[in-house]
């Protein structure tokens, strides 16, 4: 816990002085009453519950006290509450690699699986984007809230040459900021390639026409973020082979590092890796680990690892549970507050119900008489 106006919290050392004064009140009080002949007369008047129950009301006082002290700290606490609507994008490898039967019953189809599944425990604040990256990448599925068509984009996964991982995580950071002009041709293609370049070119995002308009004005630089201090959204990358063409993902990471955006990185396929044959050719496929790592460290996100289907639908429900929940840092100085009051009240009324002494009725006179006859069979 920590507090807005840490100086308010001299103000506690207030609470010792009045149990030190409660104490020497209580002493003093000792001092100058009535003596018994015999303090079993006291003890039988007083009863089993008086001896704690004088008590019970100052603490309670105190205890008030000492919270609304607290309360004037301003403290803040961090709490798990339910996430504001997010928009995650899946970035999911579908170069040929995919193929490999070391995950049952073989790479593509358990990920398709694990991805439906995942998709089926999203909360209904999450939106989800879909892209694919294989040797370039492509946008499969715009964020959406309709799981039917998510299913669909799951579906359609049709493997291809390469692996662009980074071509993957900047149309993945394209779709959750559409509005910042994040330039994935030029990234892959070179300056001539640019969207906003009249000369076209072909797209890194599945193919699709370019802008051939006039280039826009440039617009000013972003402002860096936070690392992972973005809350609207999260990348999830899963690859299961090393990048081949296209940008570096870790300069990709790195732009999605100054968005504060967490790109959550999935390692797929066995630590050994697995051949693969394809139109005559042979090759061995393995998972880059190290750049996987390095890309979730940049952008403050997890990395994992799954070497099979049961593997990867795990690590996509524990992200689904973080997506639903989110712990944010809030200021409970209201809830201090209000049980201060409570306590105070409560003290209050424990006073007057326990202690309190209704004076005897009739004139002064009459109750003058009444305290001297009182006094008279007293002595």
């Amino acid at each position: 816990m920590r507090f807005l106006w840490p100086d308010l919290l001299w103000f506690t050392l207030l609470v010792p002085a009045v149990i030190v004064a409660y104490l020497y009140a209580l002493r003093r009080r000792r001092r100058g009453a009535v003596r018994y002949a015999s303090l079993s007369l006291v003890r039988g008047a007083l009863g089993p519950g008086q001896q704690w129950r004088r008590h019970l009301p100052p603490a309670l006082l105190l205890a008030g006290f000492a919270l609304a002290l607290v309360a004037m700290a301003r403290p803040m606490a961090t709490v798990t509450l339910p996430s504001d609507f997010t928009t995650l994008v899946l970035a999911i490898d579908v170069s040929r690699s995919m193929r490999a039967a070391d995950v049952a019953p073989d790479r593509i189809t358990a990920a398709q699986d694990a991805a439906k599944a995942f998709i089926e425990s999203l909360p209904r604040n999450v939106r989800l984007g879909i892209a694919t990256f294989a040797g370039t990448a492509a946008v499969v599925q715009a964020p959406t809230e309709n799981r039917e068509d998510m299913v669909a984009a799951i579906d359609r996964f049709e493997l291809q040459r390469g692996t662009a991982t980074g071509s993957g995580l900047l149309v993945a950071l394209s779709i959750l900021f559409p509005d910042d002009g994040i330039d994935v041709e030029s990234a892959v293609f070179g300056a001539g390639f640019s969207r906003n370049s009249p000369q076209g070119g072909t797209s890194a995002s599945g193919g699709a026409s370019l802008d051939r308009k006039a280039a826009a004005a440039p617009k000013a630089p972003r402002r860096p973020m936070p690392v992972g201090s973005y809350k609207r959204g999260a990348i999830i990358l899963m690859s299961d082979g090393r990048r081949t063409t296209g940008p570096d993902p870790i300069e990709a990471a790195k732009l999605a590092a100054e968005r504060g955006v967490k790109v959550h990185t999935v390692a797929f396929g066995s630590k050994d890796g697995a051949p693969i044959s394809v139109a005559g050719w042979s090759f061995f496929a393995m998972v880059d680990e190290e750049t996987l790592k390095q890309v979730a460290k940049i952008t403050g996100g997890q990395f994992f690892q799954a070497s099979s289907g049961d593997e990867l639908k795990k690590i996509y429900e524990n992200l689904g549970t973080e997506f639903a929940l989110e712990r944010r840092d809030t200021e409970v100085s209201a809830l201090f507050a209000a049980v201060s009051l409570l306590l105070l009240v409560l003290s209050g009324a424990l006073s007057v119900l326990w202690f309190h002494r209704p004076r005897p009725a009739g004139s002064p006179a009459r109750r003058a008489n009444v305290d001297k006859s009182m006094n008279a069979r007293a002595s």
